[in-house]
């Protein structure tokens, strides 16, 4: 720049400083986003999906049209919601028109995927809320079908540019594996641990007939990593395999508790928003609660489980979608009731001891 245009700059200055300030000012502040990822009907009323809780119970009454799946709506105290749509494809994209959204002021906001999953007998139990510190991709990759693979291979699943399944090095693609920020998942585990999750005659009579180390416990709140896939997997050796998966692509360090569909859809985008400066990667929690087991149980095939598996038809459906309002409304009363704190600084706790098994 020259002398010149530097004294030009600099004369202006002040005048143009006020007028952006002005115009950021004109922005609607957010506080807190709540993603959920699907709703059976409408927002309110009826048979309730992933948002409805929200929108009824924190009167989340002022509705903003959106180029994307749904609209968002939020309430007077900087609290939105926003639905994505099913499948990394429309998660992507939504969050990428909230996020871009001129009308909206994100750079202090907590976003929080709530939502319902599939769950690991071994880390969870029916109605159990998991807060996950890492989401690993389950869709990209080579396949062979399963009647086709070498008698030594442990699936048919392998990652992409290598040549047998779990072939080392792990090399993640971009947007494959989101380690989140762990002091802030630990802050929301402590905050809500001892949330009272209900139990049932019902849940019990499901839980009866799934082994596993956690599958016989009531609903409990606990840290647990995630597989997001488009595709709806289901069955014991899916579940061994993203276990595999979820050690292979963490180094060890994730411990695969749910399998969910969109998140990883959603995480790419709020990776680019928070490189364009749109939002804070730091603010991230991802909560998912369990709807039913990721395999059949004792008695059943994995296809014969499958068959049963519908969307609110699920075993612990209703139960699932209360405790992901129930846990996920703690955090969010905490941002909320003191702002002042949150405002500025990102909380960070180590987890006190998980109730995993």
């Amino acid at each position: 720049m020259t002398m010149r245009a530097t004294a030009f700059f600099a004369a202006f200055l002040p005048l143009i400083l006020p007028i952006a300030a002005a115009a950021k000012s004109k922005l609607i502040p957010v506080k807190v986003v709540v993603i959920a990822m699907f709703e059976v009907g409408a927002d309110t009323g009826d048979q309730p999906g992933e948002l409805q809780y929200w929108v009824e119970r924190d009167h989340l009454d002022r509705v903003y049209p959106l180029p994307a799946y749904h609209a968002a709506r939020m309430n007077s105290n900087g609290e939105m919601a926003v639905l994505t749509g099913q499948g990394t494809a429309n998660a992507a994209a939504t969050i990428m028109a909230v996020g871009l959204d001129p009308r909206f002021d994100f750079s202090h906001a907590y976003w929080i995927i709530a939502g319902i999953a599939g769950g690991n007998p071994e880390r969870v139990s029916l109605g159990s809320a998991a807060w996950a510190r890492w989401v690993v991709d389950g869709d990209l990759g080579y396949e062979i079908d399963s009647r086709e693979i070498p008698g030594d291979w442990p699936t048919g699943y392998l990652p992409l540019r290598r040549k047998a399944p779990y072939e080392q090095p792990a090399e993640p693609l971009p947007g494959q594996v989101f380690e989140l920020n762990a002091g802030v998942a630990g802050w929301a585990f402590n905050l809500t641990r001892d949330t009272k999750l209900e139990d049932s005659d019902h849940l019990k009579e499901i839980r009866a007939a799934f082994n596993g180390a956690a599958a016989q416990r009531p609903p409990f709140v606990t840290m647990g990593d995630e597989v997001s896939s488009s595709t709806y997997w289901h069955g014991k050796l899916l579940d061994a395999w993203a276990n595999e998966w979820m050690r292979y692509f963490t180094g060890g360090n994730g411990t695969f508790a749910t399998t969910a569909m969109e998140d990883t859809g959603t995480l790419a985008s709020m990776r680019f928003l928070a490189d364009g400066g749109r939002m804070d990667m730091k603010r991230v929690l991802v909560l998912r609660t369990v709807s039913n087991f990721d395999q059949q149980p004792r008695g059943l095939t994995a296809a014969e489980s499958l068959a049963r598996q519908r969307v609110g038809a699920y075993g612990a459906y209703l139960p699932s979608l209360e405790a992901a309002y129930r846990v996920g409304h703690v955090v969010v009363q905490e941002l909320l009731t003191h702002w002042q704190q949150y405002e500025q600084t990102v909380p960070s706790q180590a987890p006190a001891d998980s109730t995993t098994p």
